[in-house]
């Protein structure tokens, strides 16, 4: 059992890497948007456009793949997803054009739609419930590392070798991983939970029964509303950064990586923080209740950010909001595999992650009409700030009040 208590640790490092990976990727067109947005003359709307082509691929796909992996299993599927979309990101070199860029996107997000109920299963799999939200924070503080690396990397690669050579690269960590992952990852030979912890009954559900269950919508609602903001962020931070401070391709590197550094504070520190009101007698899901909670509260001051003209003061504000995403990423993450059979995590978050997918489809097209018409982000940061609290609103309305969903 001390092998196995050791082994959950390796495992939350594999979960790391793979989402460090996803987001390097992930990362790579908004990235080098404001470059190729000259390079190839796109428009506001053409930009917005291959970024709802890959956000819709990604909403069909988590509803799809959470129902396969919880049947093919974390190790082969994990592995199998992360080898396809590596590949498909290395094909990001040959497109040149709106409707190429379109194509490479779609099937990137089919196939990075299956890391995060890979990751989300794999956690369920290996850690107990009081240890989840912390174990979820650290490796999706990947989420946070991989927005600070693109930066730092793919700028310096495409400056030294262009686009093509830069696609190539990227592709290559996520084939290395996939080995290691087959090689070492195996499920624990003994139950996880820990004594006195009220688990759920394991046994197979339906997706009719799944649908049936409050803490689906709790978690539907929650990704619904939040995930835009963050999907928000990703792709435009670069072009707000250029537009509103003046911020080159060549000076972004700073800004976002003080703001994702802020964040990765907020990812591991709200897990942290879930633990500490556990060891000190509130239990679980009441502690997650309130550190979301907290963590809706982060973004608000983030509305600041859309009128001031201090380039650093806007940039702890975005800081500040993408810290509260994190932190409440962690925990509601995290309620998924409280309130479900290990059987059916993948599932719930495949469901939860294509709602979350869905609203970013929404606002990457209402940012292209926005800005196109307005060239303002005021109405954009206004709606970033109050999301949260509306989000928080609703996984209370919906979550069970006891451990059964």
């Amino acid at each position: 059992m001390t092998k196995s208590k050791s082994f959950k640790w390796v495992v939350c490092a594999f979960l790391f890497f793979a989402v460090t990976i996803l987001y390097v990727d992930r990362q790579f067109l908004s990235v080098l948007a404001p470059a190729l947005t000259d390079k190839f003359g796109w428009s506001e709307s053409d930009y917005s456009n291959i970024v709802v082509f890959y956000q819709i691929a990604y909403a069909v796909g988590v509803f799809a793949v959470g129902w396969l992996i919880d049947r093919m299993g974390t190790r082969i599927g994990f592995a199998l997803f992360m080898a396809l979309w590596s590949v498909v990101a290395m094909a990001h070199g040959w497109a040149a054009s709106v409707l190429a860029f379109i194509v490479v996107r779609f099937a990137l997000g089919i196939t990075q739609a299956g890391c995060f109920p890979c990751a989300i299963k794999s956690a369920a799999e290996w850690f107990p419930k009081s240890e989840r939200a912390f174990a979820t924070g650290i490796f999706n503080t990947g989420s946070m590392l991989g927005p600070i690396i693109a930066p730092l990397a793919i700028i310096a690669i495409y400056t030294r070798t262009g686009w093509m050579t830069t696609a190539l690269l990227l592709g290559i960590p996520g084939l290395v991983w996939c080995v290691l992952w087959l090689a070492r990852y195996r499920l624990p030979e003994e139950p996880v939970e820990e004594p006195g912890e009220d688990d759920v009954q394991e046994k197979n559900l339906s997706f009719v029964e799944v649908m049936r269950y409050r803490a689906t919508w709790a978690f539907f609602f929650g990704k619904l509303f939040s995930d835009p903001v963050w999907w928000f962020f990703l792709y435009w931070l670069p072009k707000f950064l250029d537009k509103q401070h003046n911020v080159d391709i060549k000076q972004l590197g700073l800004p976002l990586v003080l703001i994702y550094s802020i964040t990765i504070l907020g990812s591991i520190g709200a897990g942290w923080l879930t633990r500490f009101f556990v060891d000190r007698g509130m239990n679980v899901r009441s502690s997650r209740r309130l550190v979301m909670f907290i963590c809706a509260l982060l973004p608000v001051p983030v509305i600041i950010a859309a009128f001031s003209g201090n380039l650093w003061l806007g940039v702890v504000l975005i800081g500040l909001a993408t810290a509260g995403h994190a932190g409440w990423m962690a925990n509601l993450f995290s309620l998924v595999s409280d309130a479900f059979p290990k059987s059916a995590v993948a599932s719930v978050t495949g469901i939860g992650t294509m709602a979350g997918a869905i609203g970013g489809i929404f606002v990457a097209k209402l940012a292209g009409w926005i800005l196109d018409a307005t060239g303002s982000y005021t109405v954009l940061f206004i709606m970033s700030g109050c999301s949260y609290i509306v989000a928080w609103s609703l996984v209370q309305f919906f979550m069970p009040k006891t451990a059964k969903a």
